[in-house]
């Protein structure tokens, strides 16, 4: 039996219509608000169980096939450090399974894959850690790259 993991396409149709449900209550879902603890506390649940989120509040799984890349025992956001081993597990951890090997395979199977997988993520704006990315998301001024990020 397939995981859920494993059928990225499904979990990108589901989080775009997620989204679109919420971007009507935009001007109440907003950073440091009331309903951030709520829509946090569903997220850690829902993207934990899924993702295995580690709640850094800048979500790029829809870059990275659905694959969550702060699952990365280095925090990698742009790709595998290059310590890959042969059987395709992590040079940190060689009992687990490659983030960026798992990541590359499900992007595979998403629309227009090589436009989000192949996509530079800039440096991660750890003072996001721990809220919401959802609202980060529709808040977009609040997910500025660095300043001087080129990408």
């Amino acid at each position: 039996m397939r995981r859920l993991q494993d059928r990225p396409r499904l979990l990108d149709m589901a989080w775009t219509v997620f989204f679109r449900m919420l971007r009507p209550f935009r001007r109440w879902l907003t950073p440091g608000g009331k309903m951030e603890g709520v829509l946090a506390a569903a997220e850690r649940l829902s993207k934990g169980v899924l993702f295995n989120c580690q709640m850094c509040g800048d979500c790029v799984l829809q870059s990275t096939g659905m694959t969550c890349p702060m699952t990365c025992p280095k925090n990698l956001r742009n790709g595998p450090c290059g310590g890959v081993r042969p059987n395709g597990n992590c040079e940190v951890v060689p009992d687990m399974a490659c983030v960026w090997v798992q990541a590359w395979d499900r992007s595979r199977k998403m629309p227009a894959y090589d436009a989000g997988i192949l996509t530079i993520q800039p440096p991660l704006d750890r003072s996001l850690t721990g809220t919401s990315a959802w609202i980060n998301e529709l808040h977009e001024e609040v997910r500025r790259p660095p300043v001087g990020w080129t990408g």
